[in-house]
């Protein structure tokens, strides 16, 4: 019988998942589903906001493929993790930075292009989760990005804000603050783990007893409780298959509606615990003027940190993880004073909850913690009042009252018969008001100590924390901050990533060292013809949007002069004030003179109950005003203070920038990132030797650093002198022209009161020293004008700047970290094919992200 032929072999077909695909085809298809199916819309009624949504999902359903693969490899191989504790994380729009780190931006771009979208307009409809104040918050998102990138298991842990840090408008010249409706349409990056809310207790009382082993326990008997709520949002890793977690609580109450308040007609009673426990997650930092701001910051503090220490218990018990391992699966980051509060916390847990005694816990505690320090100014170290503490958190009082027993009896065998020592050290403040000092517990409970520059970590064991490194010299070290190279250069200056990496290729991105091959095209007019162009063209669009939003026409062919940062009287944007005023001034007296074009641009927030802060941005307003409408000046100054300052902001800004200022009083700035950010884009830094500025000064060279002003020794030495600011406004004929201008009300349409407070405070205090630097400042400020007009050399300089930021990069900080305190290993992924149907059934049961 014949046999019928064998058919020929098809070739496998493979059609790639909509989910995970990554070709335009398929994120086209996947981008129509997600709209259709998530958002409910098709093309003719949906909104720019639709489709940015759709493209989210769309993004975040890539990112959820490694994420899980990530969670289910640290699970299997127990990985120690580093915890990051911060009160604020500033991450900025998550989109683009995403697009950049899974390598698909191009791909996205073009995908969205024949979908008749513009990319551009779908990344402005992305509301910027303002969930930090500056520098702090911004840092520890650039922390994220490099732990994931350089494939290190860790876990960011905050605070969900309803509404984060507030919008600012400007009217009048003045600020005004606007509520920070960031969830209004809801985040398509975060996901909400319910099942692993944790409770959190504040107030009662404590009571003492003996366990049926006769060992001493305390109860904690609160008078509140709270439910802790996680958020988690995908923390990807530039072109790696690592994607970490940043974990955010919301605080809920444990009953949310009262039925018999209701039946009873008390209708607001009803929803009473509701509305006041989710107080404690409403709004980033409130105004801590008054007592109740002081109080609801204290619970805010404690609620992240007990959620947080809570969650990694979990994570430990679903990982099979004795509790005495605690140190050794987690490395706890303070960052800065703010969680400072889970030293006594993690004892509490250990002991009261795990019955462990006293000295082994402490072992542990000390073990886990370290501790970032990130401020010279000795009013910004944290310290509560002993009766709102010990109200709120009456057992933590009592663990601190314990720890600063053992504390003080380890200081006066170190230190006999110092009883200054004691009464400097201890962590009670005993003079006047007792207060707890939570900069002294960090210090105590922690295995190290790092500042956050090279000059600051000095300033730190010389001065602010002298004390401690004497008792524990082994603990202090130097972590310089550092800034992620891939939202502040990839994602913010495309042209300029394009044509660096035409020249050295892409690894830069990755290893930011890679950057010094640049100077070798130092000399290249070619390249530096194309880097001008590029500049320009990026200054154009800046102009356009600053007329487009605030009518002012500014030409890009000037100087861009650019102050960009919390608005601070130690910040001196005054000083930047005086020098316009100054140049002004001359113009008035000579309106031919020969003055090279600037755009002053100035953006920045001041804390809303800072009045002298908030006086700064009148004046520069104010100076804006009359400046761009006087015809003598002929378009050769403009001045602008560009609102709502934001991550947003900060990418339009940095990379137009020509100069950085970055003109703090020595000794008062820790380090800086901004400077950092300028510098990479290929600004230069006119600057004091403050915070990193000084090994920004030691990268890039004194030639191409403009550097001005008294360093931190000479300040305190002018201080020790007895400092008399009005000798320099009396000896500088331009100083005292700039003055009484301000004060005539020449800037302020005659009001000569309106500016009084802050020009009596320069004239008679000056604590921050403007007067001391400003011939310096304006001497430096003349000598970049005239370089300036060499554009040649200009460009070399700009060059070899961002040629030298190798040393800034966040990754060489995290590497910093892990190696000399948290001493974790880099963890690989293996990205997993994603099987439909069967791909969850597979996942160990212990998988804890």
């Amino acid at each position: 019988m014949q046999t019928a032929p064998t058919p020929p072999e098809c070739p496998t077909v493979r059609v790639e998942d909509d989910r995970t695909g990554l070709d335009i085809e398929t994120l086209k298809r996947a981008f129509l589903d997600n709209l259709f199916y998530i958002q409910g819309k098709f093309p003719e009624i949906a909104t720019q906001n639709d489709y940015y949504m759709a493209l989210a999902y769309t993004v975040r359903d890539r990112l959820f493929r490694r994420w899980l693969n990530t969670a289910e490899t640290y699970s299997k191989q127990r990985a120690r993790t580093v915890c990051y504790l911060s009160a604020e994380f500033l991450m900025g729009p998550h989109l683009g930075n995403n697009l950049i780190n899974l390598g698909i931006f191009d791909t996205v771009k073009q995908a969205m292009t024949e979908l008749g979208l513009n990319l551009d307009e779908l990344f402005e409809k992305e509301e910027e989760p303002g969930l930090g104040n500056g520098g702090l918050g911004r840092l520890a998102a650039c922390y994220l990005d490099s732990l994931a990138s350089l494939e290190t298991p860790s876990i960011g842990y905050g605070i969900r804000y309803e509404f984060g840090i507030f919008d600012q408008d400007i009217k009048d010249g003045w600020q005004v603050e606007v509520t920070d409706k960031w969830l209004r349409y809801g985040n398509p990056w975060e996901v909400a783990r319910p099942e692993w809310e944790v409770e959190v207790k504040f107030g009662g009382h404590t009571q003492a007893f003996t366990d049926e082993h006769g060992n001493y326990r305390v109860l904690w008997v609160p008078d509140k409780v709270v439910r802790g709520v996680p958020y988690d949002t995908p923390i990807s890793g530039y072109k790696v298959n690592s994607c970490n977690t940043l974990r955010l609580w919301a605080a809920e109450a444990t009953d949310s509606f009262d039925f018999d308040a209701f039946n009873a007609g008390d209708y607001s009673g009803a929803v009473f615990k509701k509305m006041e426990s989710e107080t404690i997650s409403k709004v980033l930092y409130p105004n801590d003027n008054m007592t109740q701001g002081k109080i609801l910051r204290l619970e805010q503090q404690f609620f992240f940190v007990s959620c947080s220490l809570q969650d990694m218990f979990r994570i430990m018990k679903r990982q099979g993880i004795a509790i005495d391992q605690f140190h050794e699966k987690f490395t706890i980051q303070l960052n800065d004073t703010h969680p400072t509060i889970a030293v006594a916390e993690l004892m509490r847990l250990l002991m009261d909850e795990y019955g462990m005694e006293w000295d082994k816990a402490w072992s542990i505690v000390t073990k886990t913690f370290a501790y970032t320090n990130h401020t010279l100014l000795p009013e910004a170290l944290e310290r509560w009042p002993i009766g709102l503490f010990g109200s709120m958190l009456p057992r933590h009082l009592e663990i601190i009252y314990e720890i600063n027993r053992h504390f003080l009896d380890d200081l006066r065998i170190k230190f006999p018969d110092d009883l200054d020592r004691l009464s400097r050290m201890s962590l009670i403040d005993e003079s006047g008001e007792r207060y707890v000092r939570m900069a002294h517990l960090a210090c105590v409970g922690s295995h190290a100590i790092n500042g956050v520059a090279a000059l600051h970590t000095k300033l730190l064991k010389q001065d602010v924390l002298h004390d401690f490194a004497e008792m524990y010299p082994e603990k202090f070290v130097n972590v310089t901050n550092g800034v992620t190279p891939r939202r502040f250069v990839a994602l913010s200056n495309p042209r300029l990533t394009s044509l660096i990496t035409s020249k050295i290729g892409g690894n830069w991105i990755k290893q930011l060292d890679e950057l010094r091959q640049l100077e070798g095209y130092v000399n290249d007019s070619g390249f530096c013809s194309e880097y001008r162009t590029i500049k320009h063209a990026i200054k154009q669009d800046l102009s356009n949007y600053i007329k487009e939003f605030y009518g002012l026409n500014v030409d890009p062919n000037s100087m861009f002069d650019i102050q960009s940062k919390r608005i601070h009287e130690y910040k001196r944007q005054h000083l930047n004030a005086l020098h316009i005023v100054t140049l002004y001034n001359r113009i008035k007296a000579n309106p031919n003179i020969d003055i090279t074009p600037r755009t002053f641009l100035f953006g920045g927030k001041a804390a809303p109950g800072y009045y002298m802060a908030k006086l700064i941005i009148k004046l520069i307003n104010s100076i804006a005003d009359v400046v761009n409408r006087d015809p003598d000046v002929r378009d050769r100054l403009k001045v602008l203070f560009m609102k709502d300052y934001s991550v947003k902001f900060a990418q339009r800004v940095y990379p137009a920038a020509d100069l950085s200022e970055q003109i703090s009083t020595a000794g008062k700035e820790a380090s800086g990132t901004g400077n950092m950010k300028f510098a990479m884009n290929g600004a230069l830094t006119i600057g004091t030797l403050d915070g990193a500025n000084v090994e920004i000064l030691e990268e890039v060279g004194a030639d191409n650093f403009f550097l001005f002003g008294l360093n931190a020794e000479e300040v305190s030495q002018k201080k020790a002198a007895g400092y008399n600011p009005q000798e320099f406004y009396n000896s500088d004929p331009e100083l005292k022209l700039a003055i009484d201008r301000i004060s005539s009300g020449y800037f302020s349409h005659g009001d000569a009161d309106l500016f009084k407070p802050l020009m009596d405070d320069l004239m008679y205090h000056d604590q921050y020293l403007l007067f001391a630097d400003y011939r310096s400042y304006i001497d430096c400020q003349d000598r970049v004008g005239l370089t300036y007009l060499d554009q040649d050399r200009w460009t070399r300089m700009t060059l070899l700047n961002t040629a030298r930021m190798g040393k800034f990069s966040s990754d060489r900080s995290i590497r910093d970290y892990t190696d000399n305190i948290w001493h974790a290993k880099p963890v690989s992924i293996d990205l997993k094919e994603y099987v439909q149907g069967g791909s969850l059934m597979d996942t160990p049961s212990g998988v804890s992200l």
